[in-house]
């Protein structure tokens, strides 16, 4: 018999318990083991039964949800996943709730949370199914995590749907090496491990990270100011420059596009692709198509196939391609589809991605 996601819901707000409980007992995948309305109720819960994972709401009363989160992950970690409102303020927030061990986030509006989680439903379980399988230990370091089942039947849409496959000979070396990087479900803290051992003179990077709209701006403020290169989130028609590293704003697709010798980034509404917007295939196609054998292509840990086609598509127009190994993944998802299309180079740990991409730039 198929083992059920036991899951803990902790939320200040009535109507969002209800609401989340409702939407994970709708699919016989999942049981509820209780629904807190704060961090004190959940920690007696806590004592009785241990679940898979927790949803976490941030903002409640005599406890907040990141002070319950760092001394769980100092007692007793487990997968959580933070309810957060989409705002600004917020952003910062959830960045350290990232910080402090949490594996993914739901957003809910500050009006019609019950409507907007409802309508959102298969996405939440996809995000706490994906969860569940991503176990961490006493010192907030995640363990391996097995590849989630799809996300919901709904239809998928390739990088087709935002520009034509790549066509001709793979273009030529130049100069320049530009590397494209993609990740999802525990990328937020690899990508600041990695990017903190690059130095100055590192090649110009684009990165798209699965974030939503309003996250991505401070996300890429948290790493600038934790790293020798500059880190910003990509405006349409910024250009890509050794020791610079753009980060794909959430809710807008990312492409690399070639203007003369020099490499800029076109920011732009679109489709979802692999039901994601910033999407990683979209940005590796773009690679393909407009760099070639001047790019480099790194997948990193992450729920799903997003990235896996077009990380193809770079090793066939000539780029080198580097996946993260299964050990140091959070959800070996991404990073396993890649290998299994046959379109990765070489297979790293989180460690070694830094060396990686300097000796691709000494080799170019």
């Amino acid at each position: 018999m198929k083992k059920k996601v036991r899951v803990l819901i902790i939320d200040d707000s009535a109507s969002v318990r209800q609401t989340l409980t409702s939407i994970f007992e709708e699919d016989p995948d999942f049981e509820v083991i209780g629904a807190a309305q704060d961090p004190f109720v959940a920690a007696r819960r806590l004592r009785e039964d241990i679940p898979d994972v927790i949803t976490l709401d941030v903002e409640m009363p005599q406890m907040d949800g990141i002070t319950f989160l760092r001394k769980l992950m100092s007692q007793h970690p487990l997968p959580v996943v933070m309810c957060s409102s989409l705002t600004e303020a917020g952003s910062q927030t959830l960045l350290q709730a990232m910080e402090a061990g949490a594996v993914d986030v739901i957003l809910k509006p500050k009006i019609g949370v019950a409507d907007h989680l409802s309508e959102t439903a298969d996405h939440i379980r996809a995000v706490v199914k994906g969860a569940a399988r991503a176990r961490i230990d006493n010192h907030r370091r995640f363990r391996t995590a097995t590849t989630p089942p799809p996300l919901n039947p709904q239809e998928k849409l390739t990088a087709d749907a935002v520009l034509p496959p790549p066509t001709g000979k793979a273009m030529a070396k130049t100069t320049e090496m530009v590397v494209c990087v993609g990740a999802s479900t525990g990328g937020t803290e690899a990508l600041r491990e990695m990017l903190e051992k690059l130095p100055p003179n590192a090649p110009g990077m684009v990165i798209v990270q699965h974030m939503p709209e309003k996250f991505t701006a401070a996300f890429a403020s948290r790493l600038n100011s934790l790293c020798e290169v500059e880190v910003k989130e990509a405006a349409d028609g910024d250009p890509v420059l050794r020791g610079h590293v753009l980060i794909a704003p959430g809710g807008l697709h990312t492409m690399l596009e070639r203007r003369g010798a020099r490499y800029h980034v076109s920011v732009r509404n679109g489709p979802l692709v692999s039901r994601h917007r910033p999407s990683v295939d979209v940005l590796f196609r773009s690679a393909a198509r407009n760099a070639g054998a001047n790019a480099m292509g790194v997948i990193m840990t992450g729920m799903g196939d997003d990235g896996a086609r077009g990380m193809e598509e770079m090793h066939n127009a000539g780029a080198f391609t580097v996946a993260q190994d299964e050990a140091t993944s959070v959800v070996f998802g991404m990073p396993k589809e890649a290998i299994a299309r046959g379109g990765v180079d070489r297979i790293a740990p989180l460690d070694n991605l830094a060396r990686e991409i300097m000796a691709a730039q000494a080799r170019f």
